[in-house]
């Protein structure tokens, strides 16, 4: 199970910090990803991750709504991000929003920081645990914001499309 919690940061700034905590560097990714129109607390998805010529169809089940905290996920690689798009259109799905955005990737222990610049959005960081003892990855993602300075205020609960939707709606 795949358990992070998302914050809203100053993308410089984090970026410093999670170096500081000795957490090492592990890639950068140019991601985008084509949501699809599925109901919550279901996600489906395509990235692509242009620089490191991948693509990946991603399942997910929200098993905790509102929080979007606990992730029940379905990954496979796909050879090829446009064709994998083209099929689930055809099969009836519906493109609901693109999310872009630049992606640097560090790792401490079991804890992974994905720090994203998304386009239009600003700065986040998801801070992750994968387990299957929630409440133990989480008291590890909340021992570790905290040496980030980071706090219940700083959470962004809501989903990047949610954002990007209201922004754009």
């Amino acid at each position: 199970m795949e358990i992070e919690v998302k914050f809203r940061v100053n993308f410089e700034e984090i970026k410093k910090k999670i170096e500081r905590l000795g957490a090492s560097f592990v890639q950068e990714e140019l991601q985008e990803d084509v949501y699809f129109s599925v109901p919550l607390p279901e996600l489906l998805r395509v990235r692509r991750i242009s620089n490191l010529g991948k693509a990946f169809l991603t399942y997910k089940l929200i098993t905790d709504p509102g929080r979007n905290e606990e992730f029940d996920e379905l990954e496979i690689e796909v050879s090829d991000f446009c064709t994998t798009v083209e099929i689930l259109r055809r099969l009836g799905y519906k493109e609901d929003v693109v999310v872009r955005k630049r992606r640097l990737v560090y790792r401490l222990g079991k804890v992974t920081f994905e720090l994203s610049k998304v386009e239009g959005l600003g700065g986040f960081l998801d801070i992750e645990v994968i387990s299957n003892d929630v409440v133990e990855a989480k008291r590890k993602i909340w021992e570790t914001a905290e040496k980030l300075g980071l706090t219940e205020k700083d959470v962004e609960p809501r989903l990047y499309q949610e954002l990007i939707r209201e922004k754009t709606g």
